[in-house]
């Protein structure tokens, strides 16, 4: 990883930072003495995280937060005028592959067009670095497999596209204005922070693992398994895993190299290895040493048969590659669901 004075670090800007994802680069960016701004609108991420945070007090720092909306300019300018951000971290978006399908324009207004107003008062208070969360749906079928950068971008959903617009806006930003931007292309995230300080929470939640560890969770919860029928070994969906907190790791090498470099690029983020939904399911009843039941279901829209990532790229110029194994990271992500059921039964009991 490159080194950086202390002095060298400004305010970063996390839009997002209540979510997933963003709570665990939060996490990371405190550990490694980044001052930290976070806008999000709480509509899917969560104040609570935050607090929790905050109430560690890592590394001395304070983790400021600010209620707003990226679809409102206002919010976003009242934030650049009252503090010196040196660079900005979007997490903030609407990521639901089906609910894109049913409902585009949702997808396309937030996404898109917050993005532009971002960019807009970035470019209005002369700050020029930006790394921004894209996803592997920008690429839609694969023509070949393992996925590499010079893989046409097909995206075959509303979510996909809103990404694969944003990546185009912001070559074109370069190339005018000089902002400089790396997109990171993410595959399937995973796992929890092992100290149980953040973690997926999702309301209703889509993902994978979070609901086959339900189902084991609430004995009367049956998990529900979309599509048996793609061309693939075993009938499931093939995907390419990766933990969160590995995740965050390559977002703090991405901002320090683009700080270094100064420089556009996007990056494949994946282990290079696929697994199916039925062997995803098998590790997390020998992770919890017990059967889960499950009922098949017909495909998902939008959901394509395969997608698993040629990391090469990031493990050469960002010095990244993924350190946990799918049992840590369905571990991890079990032990955060159960804190969160402990803590909903005790609220419900007082």
């Amino acid at each position: 990883m490159f080194n950086f004075s202390k002095t060298e670090k400004k305010q970063i800007l996390v839009t997002g930072g209540g979510g997933y994802i963003g709570s665990h680069f939060v996490l990371k960016a405190l550990q490694n003495d980044y001052n930290i701004v976070i806008l999000d609108n709480f509509s899917t991420g969560h104040k609570e995280i935050v607090d929790r945070l905050n109430k560690l007090n890592l590394s001395g720092k304070i983790v400021h937060i600010a209620k707003g909306d990226l679809k409102r300019e206002n919010d976003i300018r009242k934030l650049f005028k009252k503090y010196n951000f040196d660079a900005v971290v979007h997490f903030a978006a609407f990521s639901q592959v089906p609910e894109s399908v049913q409902n585009p324009q949702k997808y396309y207004f937030n996404n898109v067009f917050g993005t532009l107003n971002l960019l807009k008062i970035m470019l209005e208070f002369n700050v020029k670095k930006i790394v921004f969360s894209s996803t592997a749906s920008t690429y839609g079928e694969p023509l070949y497999t393992p996925i590499d950068e010079k893989h046409i971008q097909n995206p075959i959903n509303p979510y996909g596209n809103t990404k694969f617009f944003i990546e185009r806006i912001m070559e074109d930003y370069d190339r005018a204005y000089g902002l400089k931007s790396i997109r990171l292309r993410y595959f399937n995230v995973i796992g929890a922070n092992e100290k149980g300080i953040t973690g997926e929470w999702h309301d209703p939640e889509t993902h994978l693992v979070p609901n086959i560890l339900k189902s084991a969770i609430f004995e009367n919860k049956i998990f529900k398994l979309y599509g048996s029928d793609y061309d693939t070994k075993d009938g499931t969906c093939i995907r390419d895993y990766i933990d969160v907190e590995d995740l965050a790791d390559a977002h703090i090498k991405a901002l320090e190299y683009l700080y270094k470099e100064n420089k556009s690029d996007f990056f494949n983020l994946g282990s290079k290895n696929g697994n199916t939904t039925k062997e995803i399911f098998d590790i997390c009843e020998k992770v919890l040493n017990k059967k889960i039941k499950y009922d098949v279901e017909k495909r998902r829209d939008g959901d394509c048969a395969i997608l698993v990532a040629d990391n090469q790229k990031a493990k050469e110029i960002l010095g990244w590659s993924p350190e946990k194994t799918l049992e840590q990271s369905v571990k991890s992500a079990y032990e955060w669901h159960k804190l969160k059921q402990e803590e909903k039964c005790k609220t419900q009991s007082r």
